[in-house]
């Protein structure tokens, strides 16, 4: 079964999600047999683990509840979440802490490049929590980040998985300027979902967010994914599809939203791995050079070996 970290305990007192204390509890459903994962817990796990620890720093895996944790970490593929742990949004299916964040922690990057040093990564994702608090959203921090990884591990690919910089101009500028391999940043769900769902964020400035970095850098690669399950209609998926591919998007992940806690938006239903299948044919039809959909698709699931795919499939002509 998936296993999900119960990481909401309170921190001094504070709850992880003081926004949603006062929400009626939804019920938790059971989840198909076809979402199985295997606990974490091999000794490579514990090795990812400690050298996670030993930099002080905070993963994506551990903050939004990854099911696939034990299989990432098993090959010391961890993704990095920089910027601190706590969010400026509160978007309601997302498990990582709301509120105000701290300050930035300068020696971060160089931490960030040590241990991506040390676990060997040949591809590394690097997300954050949203920093509206920021002038630049964070955009500069990013960019140090990049040029240290750059500096420690020359042959190591980059992929970024971006907020939305949202009322924060120049900042995507600034952070294509700097050079990752991949751009990624999710829609999350469809237009309808958005007040619901990520009320924080607004789709069409996501969407555009996405075409600029292609009108900066028509040669890099760009990523979006989108959570199923949240009450969207089959039709408003493939909708989505569309506005994606008129931005130019290359690369597209489909996974099932997997719900928090009681506190957060319910699974409204469970697609199963033949409609992911359907999904996925339809979007390759449509135009996309890398499709990755199925009930534990993440943004950073299998990352490396996708990039890889990504490249071959340019070079196949695709795109």
């Amino acid at each position: 079964m998936v296993t999900v970290l119960d990481r909401s305990a309170p921190l001094a007192g504070r709850p992880r999600h003081p926004e949603k204390v006062g929400r009626p509890d939804s019920p938790v459903q059971r989840k198909p047999d076809w979402i199985r994962v295997r606990a974490p817990g091999s000794p490579v796990y514990n090795e990812t683990r400690a050298i996670v620890r030993e930099h002080g720093l905070v993963t994506v895996c551990e903050e939004a509840g990854c099911p696939n944790i034990g299989e990432c970490w098993s090959k010391k593929h961890a993704t990095f979440m920089i910027m601190g742990d706590t969010c400026t949004r509160a978007c309601a299916f997302c498990n990582v802490r709301t509120g105000m964040p701290g300050p930035l922690d300068p020696a971060e990057p160089e931490k960030v490049a040590d241990a991506v040093a040390k676990l060997g990564l040949t591809h590394v994702v690097i997300t954050s929590v949203d920093r509206d608090d920021l002038a630049d959203g964070g955009a500069q921090h990013f960019v140090e980040v990049v040029h240290a990884i750059r500096r420690r591990s020359p042959d190591t690919t980059i992929e970024l998985l971006t907020p939305d910089f949202l009322r924060k101009p120049g900042a995507v500028a600034k952070v294509v300027a700097a050079g990752p391999d991949v751009f990624n940043h999710n829609l999350e769900t469809v237009p309808s979902k958005y007040l619901t769902v990520r009320p924080g964020a607004r789709y069409f400035h996501s969407l555009r967010l996405l075409q600029e970095v292609k009108e900066l850098d028509p040669l890099m690669f760009t990523k979006s994914g989108i959570m199923v399950g949240l009450g969207e209609t089959r039709n408003e998926v493939l909708q989505l599809m569309d506005d994606l591919r008129s931005a130019n998007v290359d690369f597209l992940t489909i996974g099932q939203y997997l719900q928090p806690s009681r506190k957060h938006h319910p699974v409204v239903s469970f697609i199963t791995p033949r409609e992911f299948a359907a999904y996925e044919t339809i979007a390759y039809a449509k135009g996309f050079l890398l499709v990755s959909a199925s009930p534990l698709t993440r943004s950073s699931h299998h990352a490396g070996e996708d990039f890889a795919r990504l490249r071959a499939a340019r070079a196949a002509g695709r795109g």
